[in-house]
Order: structure tokens, then C-alpha cells, then sequence
């Protein structure tokens, strides 16, 4: 398995104004948001770049608006099981193109507005109307990829695996040899995965089942998924807890599990993630250390293997 540098990543902390009073690594109040964190790339201080953890299933809804309008609602969003990187949101035109949904790339996203719930695009409702039509229920092959790309300018991350991101993506996993073969101009890509569809997997530690898959939690700016939220409810203590991909093993897509190399106790002990709370860089710390495993903000690779 490959592993890749995550890059240099200042170690301050900076409040979100919505994140409340902090307590054990936790900070209560409302919204999706889980921390604001500073960004310092390259060893130049004057970049810098703040983003937040956020829980993707309650972006679900979010309206996206061009130019010159609303173009419809986030439905669902696509993401590479080889990188984690989030490829496009899935929008749902609703009554103003009943029954089609339409492909959007996080590059062509301006700054959202959390607070009203909206995803602003570069993009006229014209642009949208007239663009290839993907059927979003089918595998989105290579092709019709190539046609949106082509068709909005849009840079193409198939050449550039990393293009997108503020720092270099999550480490890729082994391929399911029943999705061996590669992508072709007419055959939908095995990596590109619905989020809608992933939700729901079955987490099989290295001694057997423990949960399943209820929740992803991305950044904001790159758009990588930092972490899968399990839901340990079929077993004692009953529990959501997060892993990162990097400590992910295989990916079956037809039996719908992922492999972890994790035991089942070690994971049902480890530090709790509380949906409705707030997490900060101080819990993340206690996630990798319980672990033993480096943080995704930290300058060396991880080790081949986890301790527990």
C-alpha cells in the first residue's frame, strides 16, 4: 500500500465563532462544522488557509446557486476510493429541470454560505441546462467525463490525481480485484463512488464485523474525507466512532464492506465521536495517539502498520 506526505501544517488552532465552550476535546453547539484549523504550506507563512471538518450527510439539501440563480439542491456526491477526494456534488435540478441531476466539480465552487446553506458556482442556469446530460443512476464512464470537462473548461483531476487539493490526497487503497480493470472512455470508473452508496458498508475488523459506515466527514477547502463515522449500534458499547482511510485495508463493492486492521475492541474503546458535538484538533490528537498512528497534518508518512 502506498502512503504519501501530508505536507507542513502549523499546529495553532483557531476558533470557529459557532463552536461554543470547549470541553474534553469536545466543543458543543449546533450546525456541521467541526473545526477551524491553520494551514501553512510549503514553509511560506504568509500562506495560510483555514478550513473545517464537515459532516457530509447534513450538506445533503444545500442549494446550489449560479449566477444567476438557483439551479437546484445537493443530492449526493461522488468521491474516489483511491484517494478520498470528493470528484463532483450531484444536484438535483428539481422543477426547474424535472428528473435530471447534473454534475458539478468542487473547482468551480465559490465560497459557501454556511449560515444560509448554500453552495455558490461559476456557472448561468444556461451553461447548466445545455450541458451533457449523465444519467447520475448509471456508472459515470471516462467519456461522459471528458464531455463535462470539455464543455465547462474544467481542469481534468485524472491526469493530476492531486489536482484540487490544498495539500496532496489521503493514501490509496488496494484495488477490489472484481473492480481491477481500469476505466475506459466507455466504461464508468471502479473508483468513482456515490457517497449515497458507500453509506451503509459494513466495517469488518481484523476479527470479525463491528458496524457499519453511517456518516463521512470532509474539509471544506480540499474537499478530501478525513474520516469514516461508524456506528458500532449492534454491538456493546453501542457508539459512533471515527476512522481515517488511511487505516482502511480492502474495499469490496459487490459484498459492501470495507477491511480495516483494526480489532473490534480496540475500536469500540477508542476516544467517542458525538454527532451533535463539535470536534477540535485536541481530539483529533487523542484519535491518531490511542491509535498510534501520525496525524494527517503531520510532516512524516505513517507507518505501514497499525498497532492495535
Amino acid at each position: 500500500m502506498s502512503r504519501v506526505k501530508i505536507g507542513t501544517w502549523e499546529t495553532g488552532q483557531r476558533r470557529a465563532t459557532n463552536c461554543g465552550k470547549r470541553g474534553n476535546g469536545l466543543l458543543q453547539g449546533s450546525g456541521t462544522s467541526i473545526f477551524c484549523r491553520k494551514n501553512v504550506r510549503g514553509g511560506n507563512q504568509n500562506e495560510r488557509q483555514f478550513y473545517m471538518l464537515r459532516n457530509l450527510k447534513a450538506l445533503h439539501g444545500h442549494t446550489v446557486l449560479a449566477n444567476d440563480g438557483e439551479i437546484g439542491k445537493v443530492y449526493d456526491f461522488y468521491f474516489h476510493d483511491d484517494t478520498w477526494l470528493i470528484r463532483y456534488l450531484v444536484v438535483d435540478t428539481g422543477h426547474w429541470l424535472p428528473g435530471r441531476k447534473v454534475l458539478v466539480t468542487p473547482s468551480a465552487l465559490g465560497k459557501p454560505d454556511w449560515t444560509k446553506l448554500t453552495f455558490p458556482v461559476s456557472l448561468t442556469r444556461n451553461q447548466v441546462e445545455k450541458s451533457p446530460d449523465i444519467d447520475t443512476d448509471m456508472p459515470v464512464s471516462r467519456q461522459q467525463e471528458m464531455d463535462l470537462h470539455n464543455y465547462y473548461d474544467w481542469p481534468v483531476y485524472w491526469n493530476e490525481p492531486g489536482l484540487g487539493a490544498p495539500f496532496p490526497a489521503i493514501a490509496p487503497l488496494e484495488p477490489d480485484p472484481k473492480d481491477s480493470k481500469m476505466a475506459t472512455k466507455d466504461k464508468g470508473d471502479p473508483h468513482l463512488r456515490s457517497v449515497k452508496e458507500v453509506t451503509g458498508y459494513h466495517i469488518h475488523a481484523s476479527d470479525g464485523e463491528m458496524g457499519h459506515i453511517a456518516d463521512f466527514i470532509v474539509d471544506d477547502v480540499g474537499w478530501g474525507i478525513r474520516y469514516l463515522v461508524v456506528a458500532t449500534y449492534n454491538w456493546l458499547p453501542a457508539k459512533k466512532v471515527l476512522i481515517s482511510p488511511q487505516w482502511l485495508g480492502e474495499i469490496h463493492h459487490w459484498e459492501r464492506d470495507v477491511h480495516v486492521a483494526l480489532t473490534k475492541d480496540s475500536i469500540l474503546q477508542c476516544p467517542e465521536f458525538h454527532a451533535g458535538g463539535l470536534v477540535n484538533r485536541e481530539y483529533e490528537e487523542r484519535l491518531h495517539d490511542y491509535y498510534g498512528r501520525p496525524g494527517y497534518w503531520a510532516e512524516s508518512d505513517p507507518p505501514d502498520k497499525v498497532t492495535r
